[in-house]
């Protein structure tokens, strides 16, 4: 009986070692946030857990502020957000650490049937605050123009209105959270306008000339083109290890070149200049 016992003893204490102490203990990353950046960090987490399968990776949208909030509060691992966490209401930026993963253009679009090909920045500011109401006072047919603006709280709606209305506030209009709505709205609504990231500029919209100069990568990285942002991924203090390696292996350059550029965003190593959370342009 002893024996028995004894043997008994011995498996289960081999197999506690087998499942338990020897098995990679699995991890998850919960990461929220910026819808413009969200296409990139789900390729990214898709091609990371190829190679490190005890890693679950979860990636969702909601926007900028819902990102940066829910950092904050401990609720996710990453916050992913197109504006600094120094601009942001109600978000303390010492709790937070930054970690800029990309550089995301944005373009003002219209639907494929509007007329006009370029505006002025001041034109593009005079219709968000309501100045210009028809396509024809800048050159086009005579047809309203129906705003689509993004909702409070989006990063992109920050940048644009920081460098195109100078503080100033747009005219109330239809708000839409994400850029996929705004691009399948603009393209289904008669002399619409709104603003797209690069990512999401397709054949189903246009996107504008601002003062003559074409909205493309290699005229954001020296700031010819103006209306851009970085992309940030923030973390509550240091990450750990394991969300320091996925951040790691975002940022590296065999990701940037295989991730970034296919997806339509722009290399943070390839960029000429820098901007700071007060909107200064640097030369590097």
């Amino acid at each position: 009986m002893k024996r028995i016992v004894g043997l008994i003893v011995i498996i289960f204490a081999t197999v506690f070692s087998l499942t338990g102490c020897g098995a990679k203990k699995s991890q998850s990353i919960t990461v929220v946030g910026s819808t413009a950046l969200q296409p990139l960090v789900e390729r990214a987490a898709t091609n990371y857990q190829l190679k490190n399968s005890q890693v679950n990776i979860t990636v969702q949208g909601g926007g900028s502020g819902t990102g940066l909030s829910q950092v904050q509060a401990g609720a996710v691992t990453i916050g992913n957000s197109d504006v600094f966490a120094e601009n942001q209401a109600g978000i303390k930026a010492s709790l937070l650490v930054d970690h800029k993963v990309a550089v995301v253009g944005i373009a003002p679009v219209v639907n494929k049937k509007v007329t006009v090909r370029n505006l002025t920045s001041h034109q593009l500011a005079q219709i968000f605050t309501g100045k210009i109401t028809n396509w024809r006072q800048v050159g086009g047919k005579n047809q309203k123009i129906t705003i689509i603006n993004r909702a409070q709280g989006s990063g992109i709606r920050n940048a644009f209105e920081s460098i195109i209305l100078n503080g100033k506030t747009a005219i109330q209009s239809q708000e839409q959270d994400s850029n996929g709505t705004v691009q399948k709205i603009v393209a289904a609504t008669p002399g619409a306008i709104s603003y797209l990231s690069f990512s999401y500029v397709n054949d189903q919209v246009r996107a504008l000339k601002l003062d003559g100069v074409t909205p493309v990568a290699k005229n954001v990285m020296n700031n010819h083109w103006k209306i851009w942002s970085y992309e940030h991924m923030y973390t509550k203090g240091k990450p750990d290890k394991q969300t320091q390696k996925f951040l790691n292996y975002i940022k590296s350059p065999s990701s940037q070149k295989q991730l970034i550029t296919d997806l339509g965003y722009i290399s943070i190593h390839d960029m000429q200049v820098t901007r700071d959370q007060h909107g200064k342009v640097h030369k590097n």
